[in-house]
């Protein structure tokens, strides 16, 4: 808007097209240009320009200045833009009695794991992970040179991978197999022994499976042993022998002498009068009944599989050759 200008001033009587400007307002008598009265000192806000910003300082005097310079004065430091507190100046010192430490944070930290050990510690734990990580893996190797094929580490050192899976990491893949196994398996077995008075005797059907599943029934951690060392011990004999109890080749004899040992294992537990000259083992062999929702017929007949006596050498005791409770031991 236009506006005229006293006839006094610059331009009187011009019209000036610019905006009015400002009015300065008026300051009582004997105040200075800053707000203060001539002789008084002030307690508001010395501003100063420096490179980086606008500085601010206080001072405890008191402010009689303008009325907006009071309340200006009566505010905190930190509420003035682009000001600085004097606790996070970069230069401001720290409280008082407690000296400056750059490097307190870092030795104060707590140190956790193996490095906060003593030396001795730090050795024992070491050593102990190194002969985890080894046993690991030697483990490892072990279960994989038994299952992998046939090779020449496997055909030069076989005893001792077999040692070392046999019987507690034994593989058996039968589970995931196209045909499980359905059926039940109960080993039995008598003995043939000499009485007190001489005379030769034939003992009852003795059933060893039975034996191992009373042990495992309500059993919450069963022995690995009751579970699958008969079980194991004759599906090594009857896949290492014909249809006529023949074995096959050093593997079949093998397997003969393990089942003997274990029927004698599981007979010293027996008093029968006399030593046990000969054993003889039979398998009942019955099919699982299948489920009501299958069409599948099934014979759950039991089928018997009678083996040849044989003769007990001291070997096959348990307590081995030193054992003198057979005729050939003596």
């Amino acid at each position: 808007m236009d506006s005229y200008e006293d006839e006094k001033g610059n331009g009187g009587g011009k019209v000036s097209s610019g905006l009015p400007a400002p009015r300065r307002a008026r300051q009582p008598e004997g105040a200075r240009p800053d707000g203060r009265r001539g002789g008084e000192p002030s307690a508001g806000l010395d501003v100063r320009r420096s490179g980086d910003g606008v500085g601010a300082e206080s001072a405890p005097a008191r402010t009689e200045g303008l009325p907006g310079q009071r309340e200006a004065s009566k505010a905190p430091v930190s509420a003035v833009p682009g000001s600085l507190a004097p606790s996070a100046r970069p230069d401001a010192p720290g409280p008082p009695g407690r000296p400056v430490d750059s490097a307190a944070p870092a030795a104060s930290a707590t140190t956790g794991g193996m490095a906060g050990l003593s030396l001795p510690y730090q050795v024992a734990a070491a050593v102990a992970l190194a002969l985890i990580a080894a046993l690991a893996c030697v483990h490892l190797a072990m279960v994989f040179l038994h299952v992998a094929p046939s090779n020449t580490v496997t055909k030069q050192h076989g005893e001792v991978v077999d040692g070392w899976v046999y019987p507690e990491f034994e593989q058996n893949w039968k589970l995931f197999a196209p045909n499980p196994l359905q059926q039940n398996i109960a080993v039995q077995a008598r003995a043939q022994y000499t009485a007190r008075d001489g005379s030769r005797r034939t003992s009852e059907w003795i059933d060893l499976s039975a034996q191992d599943g009373r042990h495992i029934r309500h059993n919450l951690l069963p022995s690995h042993l009751q579970q699958n060392q008969l079980r194991r011990a004759w599906d090594f004999y009857a896949g290492s022998h014909n249809s006529e109890n023949e074995p096959d080749g050093l593997r079949g004899r093998l397997s003969e002498g393990y089942m003997r040992r274990i029927v004698m294992l599981r007979l010293d537990r027996y008093d029968f009068g006399g030593p046990v000259e000969r054993v003889q083992l039979r398998a009942s062999t019955r099919a699982i009944k299948a489920p009501d929702w299958s069409d599948e017929k099934t014979d759950t007949r039991p089928a018997h599989r009678e083996l040849p006596w044989w003769t007990v050498t001291a070997a096959d005791l348990p307590g081995g050759v030193g054992d003198d409770r057979t005729e050939a031991a003596r």
